[in-house]
């Protein structure tokens, strides 16, 4: 397998390994690189590792110019940014434009957004066309990129997942939710982008080995100890105890250990 190294680029937190020159750059480096989207600007931040399937490969440390050059076209980015929100209001169209990325050399503009319905791209590409002569490429991009892209702040008040750490979005079902006790409340488990919480399928494994022990919600069980029957309302999985409801409408909470499920209900 061909030697690689991490590098990042400004559009998000993800790792992308490209085949190392023969005298590694030090982490931290900026560097021009080649993907298939031609030249790009990106920083080293991993060391020579070997990787089976490279996504292209390092060019050289960056100078002064390469620097400049970016910054000239994310400039230039930002200012089509604006005129392609305006020219969407004008076509009547839902779409958002999250965000434009140039390649160091111009020859590709890759422009991200989101719509539920038929984007008018041609109408967009037009007024894209008068102003670079760059290949234009459209990408509809779903609500955890636009996260990874944008930028947010999570419910913990640190950034997102998706925006600060993390490599590749995983399924997150509502199932998580459930197994941790969280109120199905959408405002409650829901992050920025508007989905599940990336961080609801840290913690899930651990949670269910400890459901492993614990009767089922909405079940019979008796106490033990005292006698007290009635129905599972609520478990507690890291305290290890089980809220029973009598019939009479009292409620208990009990060691899991001496709570034993009436059999046949």
């Amino acid at each position: 397998m061909p030697e690689c190294i991490g590098i990042k680029f400004d559009n998000g937190p993800k790792i992308h390994y490209l085949e190392a020159p023969p005298s590694a750059p030090a982490i931290g480096t900026r560097c021009v690189v080649t993907t298939r989207r031609g030249l790009e600007l990106g920083r080293v931040r991993t060391g020579v590792r070997e990787v089976a399937k490279p996504q292209g490969h390092y060019v050289r440390d960056a100078q002064d110019e390469d620097v400049q050059r970016f910054d000239e076209l994310s400039l230039k980015a930002d200012d089509l940014k604006w005129l392609l929100k305006a020219r969407a209001r004008q076509v009547d169209s839902d779409v958002k434009i999250v965000a434009l990325e140039f390649n160091i050399d111009e020859t590709l503009l890759v422009v991200s957004y989101t719509s539920e319905r038929q984007a008018p791209l041609r109408v967009l590409a037009q007024e894209l066309v008068a102003h670079t002569e760059a290949r234009i490429e459209f990408a509809n991009v779903g609500p955890r990129d636009q996260a990874r892209m944008l930028g947010a702040l999570g419910v913990c008040g640190d950034g997102t997942c998706s925006s600060t750490w993390l490599q590749s979005f995983n399924a997150v079902s509502i199932r998580m939710a459930r197994d941790q006790q969280l109120p199905l409340n959408p405002e409650k488990i829901s992050g920025p982008c508007g989905r599940l919480m990336c961080c609801l399928q840290y913690e899930h494994d651990m949670y269910k080995d400890l459901l492993k022990g614990l009767p089922r919600k909405g079940a019979k069980a008796c106490h033990d100890g005292s006698g007290t029957c009635g129905r599972v309302v609520k478990l507690n999985p890291l305290k290890g105890t089980v809220e029973l409801r009598t019939e009479e409408g009292g409620f208990g909470e009990f060691p899991a250990s001496e709570v034993t499920r009436m059999r046949g209900a």
